[in-house]
């Protein structure tokens, strides 16, 4: 799989509407050596499907990558894309993931949305995916049960 970057150093036109196809990555010079990559990402908004109020969030990305790596400029772009798509808290986290698995296959990889309060409750969900068959996928199911 031939992966270009084309989004890095030029001007950015962000998109209005979800956008995974912004996503992005590049060849992993390491592959053989397990490291962790954490991207924060402070300043996620989404809408409610309901009120269509904004939600806020910082989004944590935590990855062990294999052969791929996803570019920080397409991430930012397509985490923007969702400031004016509708999609509860939970559902924002898996489908970042989701996008994300399909993009780099990582060995392992977790997302958790720390969404702020709105009447009261404060929601973070977590989402968490290792490779089947590998021990990576044990990894994943334990991730689940960390606070």
């Amino acid at each position: 799989m031939e992966h270009k970057l084309t989004l890095l150093g030029s001007k950015t036109d962000y998109p209005t509407e979800y956008a995974p196809q912004y996503l992005e990555a590049f060849e992993n010079k390491t592959p053989d050596r397990d490291y962790m990559v954490k991207l924060n990402c402070p300043e996620f908004t989404s809408l409610c499907p309901i009120t269509g109020q904004p939600d806020f969030a910082r989004i944590v990305i935590r990855y062990i990558p294999d052969r791929y790596l996803v570019e920080s400029k397409s991430l930012k772009i397509y985490l923007f894309s969702f400031r004016n798509h509708g999609a509860f808290h939970e559902e924002c986290v898996n489908i970042i993931m989701d996008d994300l698995v399909k993009l780099m296959s990582p060995k392992f990889i977790e997302v958790t949305g720390e969404f702020t309060a709105r009447g009261g409750i404060a929601i973070h969900p977590r989402a968490a995916y290792g490779k089947p068959g590998t021990r990576y996928a044990d990894i994943a199911a334990d991730a689940l049960l960390q606070l």
